[in-house]
């Protein structure tokens, strides 16, 4: 990470508190620096369930903060200049890896090019993302694929990150 940045990484299973603590931790930050939260969604709603959950995100944060919604273009969404004013919160990996497996012959050019630019940012960055490699190996071939590639994107992404933290349970856990 470049001076003066801080990227933090928030993982955690489903329901752990993960999103609640990073946008914590960005309102806390956004306060201290005296700027803004951009929050980067990156779930698309495919179904009404779908639909629900985005709503439900969108209800507990601040309605000041400004969202864009980013569901592949993460690199190009972060390198935008009027960010760099601001505290990012971008939620989730998990469903960004999702939506990079349809065009899985670009899978690892687009991961590499989201760590390049994770390394070249100045502002306060939080990733969350769902620790999901903790059970037993996946049946289909798909699955352990999408297993594989988050467990490598979350290796890729500590390796940088100033901070790591585990939620369980609604408890941090610090990691690094």
């Amino acid at each position: 990470m470049s001076t003066g940045s801080k990227l933090h990484l928030i993982l955690g299973g489903a329901r752990s508190g993960k999103s609640r603590y990073a946008e914590q931790l960005a309102a806390e930050m956004a306060d201290h620096l005296n700027q803004n939260v951009t929050y980067i969604a990156t779930a698309q709603a495919f179904d009404s369930e779908m639909r629900s959950r985005i709503e439900k995100h969108q209800s507990d944060r601040p309605q000041y903060w400004k969202t864009l919604e980013v569901p592949l273009e993460l690199s190009t969404a972060l390198e935008d200049d009027s960010l760099k004013q601001s505290v990012v919160l971008v939620d989730c990996l998990t469903l960004w890896m999702m939506n990079l497996m349809e065009d899985a012959d670009a899978l690892p050019q687009r991961v590499d090019e989201f760590i390049d630019t994770l390394s070249t940012l100045t502002m306060p960055v939080y990733i969350v993302s769902n620790e999901i490699s903790m059970g037993v190996v996946p049946m289909g071939e798909m699955s352990r694929q999408y297993v594989d590639e988050l467990g490598r994107l979350h290796q890729k992404i500590a390796s940088v990150a100033t901070s790591v933290t585990l939620m369980v349970a609604g408890i941090p856990l610090a990691i690094k």
